[in-house]
């Protein structure tokens, strides 16, 4: 019988089902790596390191054309500790100022022997977008000659530099004054975490009273761990930059509070003071007119400052929402009460209180209860009588917290229901983005059943970013499952990592460095 012009439906369908297979197999190898567009490989680098990019220049030619785009080295870091770039010599370094920074270069960060008067004059020519800069002089043993230098960069807004024990900065410092009055942040960083028992002499490396007079814009003034800086650096400060919104003296361990009253009479926008680790008298803090400053966030951690100064100037201050005061043995059930009772913790977002022993779990409760709803960071580690009971207690009243810390490293005589505290959190703090558990592995009491908290945690805690534990049996449980669910960053150990409330400052951005 002739066939031919009626339809059989088997064999249109297997040539349907043939062409498709055909058409498949087509698009599966025309989708591949090489055929995708120079914009979407530069998206895709974008998302790598500079160390990674580098790498990937050697591929091929494509590769490495578009590895050297230039909006790919936006923000740049040369020393090979922090990045793991290392540029071997000063002319590697101005043929790829010229070449491949250029005017797309917003950040740059210099080690010693990179910071000479032809790279920074070859800086200010070639990269006229340059904003932020970082100068390592820390492990100077001498300087270069800066007596030629003639240029600078003129459009920094963020000048970060780290500072040698034993090398004068005038040299240098006088030739860039000029150039640096557009300055809104300055970080000047110590070599406090380098300072052994037995200290030597200490040297004024750089004349703070010479750069405040050529930096009358600055918003932002971070002194870190510097030795010889004092009552009188931040009088000269004051003096000048009455754009003043943040003062970081951390770990300047020579400075007594005595010039504070002037500093917030002359500063009136100064809304954040960080005081970690200074030597503070009670007798200079009383003396501030607490009540006239716009202060609003305030670190006084390991200051031993007494109650009754704390309670006089936490009573005064109108409109406090940052305090950080671990590690005083003044600040105890008293300074609580009476700074409810006076009603001026109201617009609280964040209490760090580490390390307090004289507080009672009764009189957090009590404070908890009242202002819990509204904070956002809350840490209250370092403390053995503070269980997990008490957070048991006060998650449901957490709803808006973004950081919670918790625990202690010493050897406790109780057991942490770490399931229950894990189902607590994850029930009561959905816009949790860090939290610590501070506790000895030893402590932590889990089951079968930890899987089930955790994944109720990881799954209801989508803003989660970082979940710190101490290394042990559990942190590899909780580690596994974050993991296994493509989260492998979240997860660390408090070896490497520690969370802190400042990331609720509001000048959080401009504080960092390093």
């Amino acid at each position: 019988m002739d066939s031919w012009g009626i339809l059989n439906v088997d064999t249109a369908a297997a040539a349907i089902s043939r062409d498709d297979m055909t058409s498949s197999f087509r698009r599966k190898q025309t989708m591949t790596i090489e055929k995708l567009p120079d914009k979407v490989l530069l998206n895709i680098f974008s998302y790598l390191s500079h160390r990674e990019i580098c790498r990937m220049a050697t591929v091929c030619k494509r590769w490495r054309m578009v590895a050297y785009d230039t909006k790919l080295w936006t923000h740049v870091s040369l020393r090979p500790e922090i990045s793991g770039l290392h540029v071997g010599s000063l002319e590697s370094l101005l043929a790829l100022i010229s070449i491949r920074f250029g005017p797309s270069l917003r950040y740059i960060e210099l080690p010693i022997e990179l910071i000479t008067h032809t790279v920074l004059h070859e800086l200010a020519a070639k990269c006229p977008n340059l904003t932020h800069m970082l100068l390592d002089f820390s492990t100077a043993m001498q300087l270069h000659d800066f007596s030629e230098m003639q240029a600078f960069p003129t459009k920094l807004r963020y000048l970060c530099i780290c500072l040698s024990e034993v090398i004068f900065m005038e040299g240098f410092m006088r030739k860039i004054y000029n150039f640096i009055n557009g300055l809104e942040i300055l970080h000047l960083i110590g070599t406090y975490e380098k300072v052994e028992e037995e200290e030597e002499e200490i040297y004024e490396v750089i004349n703070v009273h010479k750069l405040k007079s050529a930096t009358p814009n600055l918003r932002v003034i971070n002194l870190y761990g510097i030795n010889f800086v004092d009552d009188s650096h931040i009088d000269a400060f004051s003096s000048n930059c009455i754009q003043l919104e943040c003062l970081a003296v951390n770990f300047c361990n020579k400075v007594t509070g005595s010039t504070m009253k002037t500093l917030f009479q002359r500063s009136r926008r100064l809304t954040c003071l960080l005081m970690h680790g200074c030597s503070l008298q009670s007798s200079n803090v009383m003396q501030v007119e607490w009540e006239k400053s716009s202060i609003q966030e305030l670190d006084v951690t390991a200051t031993d400052l007494s109650t009754e100064c704390l309670i006089d100037m936490l009573t005064r201050i109108p409109g406090l929402r940052f305090l950080s005061a671990g590690q005083i043995n003044g600040f105890n059930d008293s300074v609580l009460k009476a700074w409810m009772e006076a009603g001026t913790a109201r617009n609280l977002v964040a209490l760090d209180v580490d390390a307090s022993d004289n507080l009672s779990d009764e009189a957090l409760h009590r404070f908890l209860s009242r202002h819990g709803g509204a904070l956002h960071g809350l840490a209250l580690a370092g403390m053995p009588h503070i269980t997990d009971q008490l957070w048991q207690s006060v998650l449901s009243l957490l709803t808006n917290a973004k950081i919670l810390i918790m625990g202690t490293q010493e050897r406790l005589g109780v057991n942490i229901h770490v399931d229950q505290l894990m189902d607590g959190i994850a029930n009561s703090c959905p816009n949790l983005e860090r939290l610590e558990l501070r506790w000895d592995p030893e402590n932590l009491r889990f089951s079968d059943k930890s899987q089930k908290a955790i994944d109720i945690l990881r799954v209801k805690c989508l803003k989660l970013k970082c979940l710190v534990l101490s290394d042990g049996r559990y942190y590899e449980i909780v580690k596994a499952n974050f993991e296994r669910a493509d989260r492998t960053t979240v997860v660390r150990t408090s070896t490497n990592c520690r969370v802190s409330n400042y990331y609720l400052l509001s000048n959080y951005k401009d504080l960092i460095f390093n």
